[in-house]
């Protein structure tokens, strides 16, 4: 028994060293098919109908190492479309494995820095990764063409570099930057189409976000099924207005107990600039509790908070942040963060939740 024991013990040694030599190959070779594999699935392949919306920014201009600059992927059917696109939003979209070259278009809520500094990004790893000969669909209030035609001129030189290297194929210079498509925000109690395709529709709002003007909201209403994404916005009665009975609510809030902790520790700090702004920024935002207050008076089904305000890097501070939520609003809560995925199946009331991170 002990030469048994001895001889399963060398084996194993040997089989150890075995790999442990062999460790980078071992290590490349399963690289290798994880690779493949990522790049022959797809996040939209085998979903069910209906719509389905990703988390690609949860967050806010302020750092917070769970949530990116804004932004929110929308799936109805097999149409992709990405509503603003804030820092670090296109490779949040490639680590949950969304497919940028198959985006139709890209809504932009108003032109705050947080919510469009990753456009350019976004906008080149959709021509080059779908080699599509027409420029990126753009959609927004008046301004638009300013915005989107900086980044194009921005980026004139990296499109010009990557022509060169790949390609006319891979790189189509017809393709590059966006191509603004703006429109006259709506008065209150009106919406104004964006587009209709497939059966989608897709209708901007007004939202209040002064002295910010224009900033608008988006419906998106397929197959039975319906979602509204806020923007910035304070409490907005036309917002509520145009949100009846919606599937799910993703609205933007910020925590007025933990930005005056900011404000009181910004004057105690002497940092006049950081108190004037953190005093600033409350009157036009959304409260956590006036937000599950219009998803109550709405009939909202699920409530999906984003744009969160400050960053919440303890789970305790998740606590603070939901203080008095439950008492407003009965209905599901979901506390966004990158890669917040949930699924609005056609032909049902199912709302399911997972993370795609």
């Amino acid at each position: 028994m002990q030469r048994l024991l001895m001889g399963v013990v060398a084996a194993l040694a040997v089989t150890a060293g075995i790999a442990f030599a062999l460790r980078e190959r071992i290590v490349l070779g399963v690289m290798e098919r994880t690779v493949v594999r990522a790049m022959s699935t797809s996040i939209l392949d085998g979903l069910p109908d209906g719509i389905h919306v990703a988390l690609c920014g949860a967050g806010s201009p302020l750092p917070d190492p769970e949530r990116s600059g804004p932004c929110v992927a929308v799936i109805a059917g097999q149409e992709l479309y990405v509503v603003d696109a804030g820092a670090g939003s296109s490779r949040v979209l490639a680590r949950m494995g969304v497919p940028q070259g198959r985006i139709q278009a890209v809504l932009l809520t108003h032109f705050h820095s947080d919510h469009i500094d990753g456009l350019g990004e976004l906008l080149m790893q959709r021509w080059i990764n779908g080699a599509h000969q027409k420029r990126t669909l753009v959609y927004g209030p008046r301004g638009l063409q300013r915005v989107v035609g900086g980044f194009r001129r921005a980026y004139s030189l990296d499109a010009d570099y990557r022509i060169a290297h790949h390609g006319e194929e891979v790189a189509p210079p017809s393709g590059s930057g966006g191509m603004a498509r703006p429109f006259t925000s709506p008065p209150d109690g009106q919406q104004h189409v964006v587009l209709e395709s497939g059966g989608l529709l897709i209708t901007a709002f007004r939202v209040d976000h002064d002295p910010v003007v224009p900033a608008v909201g988006y419906r998106f209403d397929y197959n039975g099924r319906s979602v509204v994404i806020s923007g910035d916005t304070k409490k907005s009665a036309n917002l509520e207005a145009m949100a009846r009975e919606v599937d799910l609510l993703v609205h933007e809030a910020l925590s007025p107990a933990l930005v005056g902790l900011m404000n009181r520790a910004a004057a105690r700090a002497g940092r006049a600039n950081l108190e004037k702004i953190t005093a600033d920024i409350v009157d036009y935002h959304t409260s956590p509790v006036e937000a599950a207050e219009i998803a109550r008076d709405v009939g909202a089904k699920h409530l999906l908070y984003y744009h969160i305000v400050p960053p919440l890097p303890v789970a305790p501070l998740e606590a603070v942040f939901l203080d008095g939520v439950a008492e407003v609003y009965e209905g599901p809560v979901s506390l966004g963060r990158d890669g917040t995925f949930l699924s609005l199946p056609a032909g049902s009331d199912i709302i399911e939740e997972r993370s795609l991170l």
